[in-house]
């Protein structure tokens, strides 16, 4: 594979894509040290900034290795998968489980950190739980579902728990909203787990981390038996 001159565009990203081909094409093996910037900005038809750049998405996605005095080096040949990637593909109940340690240990932290804001926004958040229950939008009670546990987690202020809790919704949503679809869980009752949630809300209120903790857990278990591969 020989590089060629790149076509006007976003040029980081075709730099950083080429640069990539050539390192999982086994053409620059692990140990080898990449062409000078000068060098690669000649060949690629673009800036010695825009090399720099691409370099640096090399290296963020591991394939890379700037080495002070020396160059910069492969040292794989297959990028690291970042967190968000790696959620997309995990099975829904691997995901589920991580999110009830977080979530459990959250409460009980919410128990003792709530402060009246926080309640009234659980309150709330619980209101808009019920009513997007009286719905038939599996999707927007999926939604409202997840806002008051994300407000459960606000509620506790730790914002690495927050954040970790953020990164979980998207790989959770779809797999949430399809569980409701296929297992028919408000055919019978559309305020499903109104009564667990209203409970959570005042543990947590209340100053209770046990009990909070306890209801969580509860909840998250029932749900995990009824995920494939569970």
């Amino acid at each position: 594979m020989s590089l060629e001159a790149l076509r006007p565009s976003p040029l980081v990203e075709q730099a950083a894509q080429r640069l990539r081909d050539q390192i999982t094409g086994g053409h620059w093996p692990v140990g080898t040290k990449l062409p000078g910037e000068t060098t690669l900005a000649k060949t690629l038809g673009v800036g010695r900034s825009t090399v720099r750049e691409a370099v640096r998405a090399l290296a963020g996605a591991g394939l890379v290795q700037p080495r002070q005095g020396a160059g910069v080096f492969v040292i794989a040949t297959e990028p690291t998968e970042d967190w968000p990637a790696r959620l997309r593909r995990a099975a829904v109940a691997d995901v589920y489980e991580v999110r009830a340690m977080v979530e459990v240990q959250a409460a009980r932290l919410a128990s003792t950190r709530r402060t009246d804001t926080d309640i009234a926004t659980l309150r709330s958040a619980l209101d808009r739980r019920r009513t997007a229950a009286a719905q038939t939008d599996h999707a927007a009670f999926v939604d409202a579902d997840i806002a008051l546990h994300a407000a459960v987690v606000a509620a506790a202020h730790n914002p690495v728990l927050s954040d970790l809790f953020a990164e979980f919704v998207p790989a959770l949503r779809q797999g949430l909203i399809d569980l409701v679809e296929l297992l028919g869980l408000r055919d019978e009752d559309p305020q499903h787990g109104d009564a667990r949630h209203a409970a959570l809300v005042e543990a947590v209120a209340d100053g209770d981390g046990e009990a909070a903790s306890r209801i969580l857990q509860t909840e998250f278990d029932g749900t995990l038996a009824q995920l494939p591969g569970r």
